[in-house]
């Protein structure tokens, strides 16, 4: 625990809430390789995975709230990496929609069945009470 006379309550809520998602982020990637799936990689595979079908670039850009040059390099290493196609957009020739492929929703599903994996081991350091009241105030921080 960090000393608290030298840090506010704020700071140590964002200190602990980073310190623990980078850790299970990083157990996450570890067990996936060889695949490199940062958290910004992991963010758009889920992000076409639950459009359902293929996405403008531009699209993907806002969803993401990233600007549209930032969505190209991204789109470039998952294709690299056989996550993602890129075809021409029908309606538009100027325009690329990009989906995921077969195995883009195998390393997907086995993120995501990692990310849960991890998620309960770390739980399961608290008891029954102990996780409830966690996500109870967590979602009372979290709830606009």
């Amino acid at each position: 625990m960090r000393e608290h006379d030298h840090t506010t309550d704020g700071d140590e809520l964002f200190w602990l809430l980073r310190t623990t998602l980078r850790r299970m982020r990083r157990e996450v990637r570890e067990n996936l390789s060889p695949v490199e799936l940062t958290p910004a990689r992991h963010r758009m595979l889920r992000v076409l995975a639950r459009a359902g079908e293929p996405q403008r670039q531009t699209t993907l850009a806002g969803w993401l709230d990233v600007v549209p040059r930032s969505i190209t390099s991204l789109v470039d290493d998952l294709e690299h990496a056989g996550l993602v196609d890129r075809s021409p957009d029908p309606t538009d020739r100027r325009a690329t929609l990009v989906s995921l492929t077969d195995r883009g929703r195998e390393v997907l599903a086995t993120a995501d069945a990692e990310r849960r994996r991890r998620a309960e081991e770390l739980l399961s350091r608290l008891d029954q009470a102990e996780r409830a009241e966690l996500l109870r105030l967590l979602h009372r921080l979290a709830d606009d």
